[in-house]
């Protein structure tokens, strides 16, 4: 895949419209041209739900993502992004099927060990077990599902994975780890 010239430079940003009647859009500052910083930046605002993503190849790999989505009811897709410098990808690049775990507040730290790198992901304290289609599913989990994968879309640095749902369980216990301003969270009551 070539980037286009008009790609390759950023472009100004032009002022704002205004419309008769409507109030100008509140800043907080000037707006900054797109660049992996403002998207860092922006994304630290958003609370995004916590999953752990596995696969098995020659050894078990999983890695902490925020990117998880829903993507369609019929059939049943998710996606979910990973970079190709992760430790995980070339496992994950060859895997017909993969896991996604849906993390609950109390297993804080475990999910913390899947975002390290070089951490032993798959030793004590960590529980799991063989799953449907061989795929390494992880105990103590609001929720899970082993899908098929479908697709491998580039995307920059990082692969977006859309994969069809064939089986889960969504009746764990607990509340959902958020991942927010850099860190770990949960909701309130």
């Amino acid at each position: 895949m070539t980037v286009s010239p008009e790609l390759r430079t950023l472009p100004t940003i032009p002022p704002a419209p205004s419309f008769p009647g409507v109030p100008a859009a509140p800043t907080a500052g000037a707006p900054r041209p797109g660049s992996p910083d403002l998207l860092r930046s922006v994304f630290r605002q958003h609370a995004a739900g916590v999953a752990v993503i596995t696969a098995h190849g020659d050894r078990p790999v999983g890695f902490t993502a925020t990117s998880l989505n829903s993507v369609a009811a019929e059939p049943p897709l998710i996606s979910f992004g990973v970079g190709t410098g992760s430790s995980s990808w070339p496992v994950v690049a060859e895997a017909e099927h993969s896991g996604f775990h849906i993390r609950d507040k109390s297993k804080e730290k475990r999910a913390a060990t899947f975002a390290r790198s070089g951490a032993d992901r798959f030793a004590a304290p960590t529980r799991w077990s063989r799953g449907p289609e061989g795929v390494p599913v992880l105990d103590g989990v609001l929720a899970w599902l082993v899908c098929r994968v479908v697709a491998r879309v580039p995307a920059g640095d990082h692969r977006i994975v859309i994969a069809e749902a064939v089986a889960g369980d969504p009746d764990g216990v607990g509340r959902p780890l958020l991942y927010h301003q850099g860190r770990f969270n949960a909701l309130r009551d």
